[in-house]
């Protein structure tokens, strides 16, 4: 239940960062306007989470980050495209199969409603 509570949390600040600048920006900007308003609520979350990949045996660092890993339980994956793709999803999953984090959140803030670009995952 907690868990749902925070999901819903993270959705609310979205949506108000989404109603303070619209679509049509890049995703970095979405990101830190994100983690501005995360912060007011008091919601404990990291940015640019290295994601390391195991590979026979040896944990390497690729490149790869999260963009928003929130309460160390939910990930986000935020986007700033025409429009959310399977790669998209595919990649979101990965990282949490990868974290062996049980939900994720793909958001695209360039859509004309927010709950239009807001995709919920659980493993």
């Amino acid at each position: 239940m907690e868990k749902d509570l925070l999901t819903h949390q993270v959705i609310g600040c979205a949506i108000e960062v989404h109603r303070g600048l619209g679509p049509g920006l890049l995703e970095s900007a979405y990101e830190h306007c994100l983690a501005h308003e995360l912060h007011n609520k008091g919601i404990p979350f990291e940015q640019q989470v290295p994601m390391p990949v195991t590979y026979n045996g040896t944990r390497l660092d690729c490149g790869y980050r999260i963009d928003i890993l929130v309460n160390r339980c939910l990930i986000l994956e935020l986007k700033a495209t025409e429009k959310l793709t399977a790669t998209h999803e595919a990649q979101l999953l990965t990282y949490m199969k990868l974290s062996k984090m049980r939900k994720g959140l793909l958001i695209n803030f360039n859509v004309s409603q927010l709950i239009k670009g807001i995709k919920r995952f659980v493993l």
